[in-house]
């Protein structure tokens, strides 16, 4: 059985990580600072004490550890952009420096593959209309810099027998670990309490469809993989449709808010990421998604 660290197990994104190579098989370690309770996970996985330090040696970590899925992010609680608070260089030692130092010291321990959970922030507000993975990257936040900055530097990295790749992935919904608020929780609440809710758009895609990409890059071949970045994103959404799903569900004749003009947001292509078999669940499994977690919520 292949074991795998993911770092940043616990994270909201960590957790489907988890969950999805442990139905597919793999034997899961969770690298981060903190233990996980006892029933976060739906199997047992063992733990490593592992942080975002440049100066620690951590190199340990990695025994008897095939791949390694690099998940974890230091950041203000709820938020990414913007995420380094007042501390921006203490934001940029942790997630640029530790993780480096990680990826290094993976490939020094003999990992055969490394995967690197980056981000749609790393493109900015580029004028392309689409962005794919050949659009110039011009973040335009701290969070989109520190990325791209790991991208490279594991990119740089590759070589045979230490296969990389990075995954540019947008917003990511789905439900939450035990005890936790999923990212819509806020959104919901205020709808049903009958105030204003803003107009939005964005792009989404389920946890368990990014594990899906991950599992990809793991158990692909090296050549179509290696040294390369795929954009990871599904449907392109807003406050308006969710918010109809619920109205659905629970029949609620609150107001929706107004409808955004999508030309105006600009979309992920994956058509890279697909051609190796990846597919997402899209709009259907949106609508579901939403109805699981109306249902859950109800239940409580």
């Amino acid at each position: 059985m292949t074991r795998v660290l993911v770092s940043g197990g616990t994270g909201f994104v960590g957790r489907f990580i988890v969950e999805h190579l442990l139905a597919s098989g793999y034997k899961v370690t969770v690298g981060g600072r903190v233990r996980p309770a006892e029933a976060f996970f739906s199997h047992p996985v063992s733990h490593v004490p592992l942080r975002l330090d440049a100066d620690a040696d951590q190199i340990a970590v990695f025994d008897d550890i095939y791949y390694f899925v690099h998940a974890a992010f230091e950041h203000v609680e709820g938020r990414y952009r913007g995420g380094e608070g007042s501390d921006p260089e203490g934001f940029r030692r942790a997630n640029l420096d530790g993780s480096v130092r990680l990826f290094e010291e993976a490939q020094s321990a003999g990992v055969r593959r490394c995967v690197f959970l980056s981000s749609r922030a790393v493109y900015g507000e580029t004028p392309s209309a689409v962005l794919d993975e050949t659009t110039p990257a011009e973040p335009d936040t701290l969070y989109g810099e520190v990325k791209l900055a790991a991208e490279d530097a594991l990119k740089a990295l590759a070589a045979h027998g230490f296969v990389t790749a990075s995954l540019r992935v947008t917003g990511v919904y789905g439900p939450a670990g035990p005890g936790r608020k999923h990212k819509w929780e806020g959104l919901f609440a205020n709808y049903l309490a009958g105030w204003p809710v803003p107009p939005r758009i964005g792009t989404e895609v389920h946890g368990d469809d990014v594990a899906a990409a991950i599992r990809l890059m793991l158990e692909a071949d090296p050549a179509k993989v290696s040294g390369q970045i795929f954009n990871v994103s599904d449907v392109l959404t807003g406050n308006r449709e969710i918010l109809a799903v619920l109205q659905a569900a629970i029949g609620c004749r609150h107001p929706l808010p107004a409808a955004v003009e999508r030309a105006d947001f600009k979309e992920m292509s994956t058509d890279k990421l697909r051609a190796l078999g990846w597919a997402p669940g899209g709009r259907e499994r949106l609508a579901a998604t939403i109805r699981e977690l109306v249902g859950a919520a109800q239940t409580e």
